[in-house]
């Protein structure tokens, strides 16, 4: 389908709970989940306001798909990785580049300080909420990372989408099939499009993946992490001959996309789509014919769903 401005086919799903009203979670979920506080992942890292894009790209190339950003020691924001698709060409983020940066990928990556591009009002939850008020939010907002704080706005932790479904996997339905709760309309982009029509595409729509197709068959996938990744130094000043990252967004998707995919059918038993995805580390598995031909997607998101509220 690739970048169709007019159709956001699932644009709006973020919020189909607050369109239905408050989640009726199943009660099954709250007794296998604790407080809030054993659960939240302490292990977070930090940058800083004033860190610069570059520091921040490195770390988060590493294993951090968010940075919490910290300004005299209080939480002030999130560095989510759509934060640097955006900024690097995807969105208005990229008129910093443009206007202040003269398109230098060296100027843009090392002196532009991370408060300039990171999401200063992200949701989040103060530890003490507990554990049902945290999923509201992460399903009524759509959060795929919440930072969890004190009354005093320190930093307790973090908990993610793949927390809850590392947590919960064994909670979902017995029977339940792949084909139940993937998303059937999927924004995706053609083998041969530009890496800077990919960012524009994830910006547009909010999604942190894009499945790469060569006429209808799935040839690969482009992640927000991947592009960070791309753009992680010293490689990426390798990659341009000019300087410009109006070079380096031209290059073909391909040349980003991983080709080593974690795929379902849609009559599989979502139950082993959930091993698959945790087992290989990933937030989403691609629904495929026989003929690698795409129809559909089940992301982390869409399990978590199945797992709160089942059909």
């Amino acid at each position: 389908m690739g970048f169709k401005p007019k159709s956001r086919p699932r644009g709006q799903e973020h919020y189909r709970w607050m369109r239905e009203g408050t989640p009726n979670f199943d009660d099954r979920v709250f007794r296998h989940l604790n407080e809030l506080e054993i659960i939240a992942k302490r292990d977070v890292k930090y940058v800083y306001t004033t860190t610069p894009v570059e520091k921040a790209i490195r770390e988060m190339a590493s294993t951090y798909r968010s940075l919490v950003v910290l300004h005299a020691g209080k939480f002030a924001g999130l560095l989510t990785a759509m934060s640097i698709v955006n900024y690097l060409g995807g969105g208005e983020l990229f008129e910093i580049v443009k206007k202040k940066h003269n398109y230098s990928i060296y100027s843009a990556l090392q002196n532009e300080p991370v408060e300039s591009i990171m999401v200063k009002n992200p949701v989040y939850v103060y530890v003490d909420d507990g554990i049902r008020e945290a999923l509201s939010r992460m399903v009524l907002y759509g959060a795929g990372i919440l930072p969890v704080l004190t009354r005093s706005n320190e930093v307790y932790g973090i908990i993610t989408e793949h927390d809850l479904v590392s947590y919960l996997a064994g909670l979902a339905a017995f029977g339940a099939r792949v084909g139940d709760y993937m998303s059937k309309l999927v924004v995706t982009i053609s083998t041969g499009a530009s890496l800077k029509k990919a960012l524009e595409t994830m910006t547009y729509y909010g999604y942190r993946r894009l499945p790469v197709l060569e006429d209808s068959t799935v040839t690969g996938i482009i992640t927000a992490v991947d592009i960070v990744r791309y753009f992680s130094p010293p490689g990426i000043y390798e990659k341009s001959t000019s300087g410009e990252i109006r070079e380096i967004l031209e290059v073909p998707v391909d040349e980003v996309m991983s080709r080593d995919l974690a795929t379902a059918r849609v009559d599989d038993d979502l139950a082993d789509a959930i091993k698959t995805m945790l087992g290989r580390n990933v937030s989403s598995v691609l629904v495929t014919d026989e003929d690698g031909v795409l129809e559909g997607i089940l992301t982390e998101r869409d399990v978590l769903y199945a797992i709160l509220a089942p059909k």
